[in-house]
């Protein structure tokens, strides 16, 4: 396409495009190494350049391939112009007066970050799209990986939460048994 006097940086868009639409996190160094490649060739151009774009094109032929993050946020831009009017669950929005404290602003917000795991079960979407799925990832490369992270979190999601604050109580109060017993 170079030679036949193709833009290369019409090359190097349809590649980042590639990496994130038909590779997506099945290698997400995919997107890396097409924006590399664009910079290479727009620091040092032709014909040097050139080898950089060949460099993105060999690698993203080899990438294993998912498309299954562009297809979620289709998903997920498709539910937004149904839902656009809907409001944001009360819990999540900032009680920045005593007013929206009193209507119930932020009442119930899960800090992730407070809990042992640094996960909750917190619904964060609308009551209409509570408990939808957008991203279903494959068994390709990185993204097998990322199936096996959501399953845990899943897992985690389902047992009782437990605070870090809780969990430390937790500890003291069987340490405080183990003195007891000892006695």
């Amino acid at each position: 396409m170079i030679e036949s006097g193709e833009d290369p940086l019409y090359l190097a868009r349809r590649m980042v495009r590639m990496a994130s639409e038909d590779i997506g996190l099945a290698d997400p160094n995919a997107l890396r190494m097409t924006l590399a490649a664009k910079e290479a060739f727009e620091f040092i151009g032709p014909p040097e350049g050139y080898l950089a774009l060949g460099q993105a094109a060999v690698y993203l032929a080899l990438a294993p391939k998912s498309n299954a993050l562009y297809t979620a946020y289709g998903a997920v831009q498709q539910d937004l112009e149904r839902t656009v009017a809907e409001p944001v669950p009360l819990h999540l929005r900032n009680a920045v007066t005593g007013l929206m404290r009193h209507i119930g602003y932020g009442e119930g917000y899960q800090y992730a970050h407070k809990f042992e795991e640094k996960v909750t079960d917190m619904q964060c979407l609308p009551d209409s799209l509570a408990g939808r799925t957008y991203y279903h990832p494959t068994h390709e490369g990185f993204e097998a990986r990322v199936q096996e992270r959501l399953a845990q979190l899943r897992k985690i999601q389902k047992k009782p939460a437990a605070t870090a604050e809780n969990a430390s109580n937790s500890e003291k109060s069987d340490n405080e048994k183990s003195d007891h017993e000892k006695k």
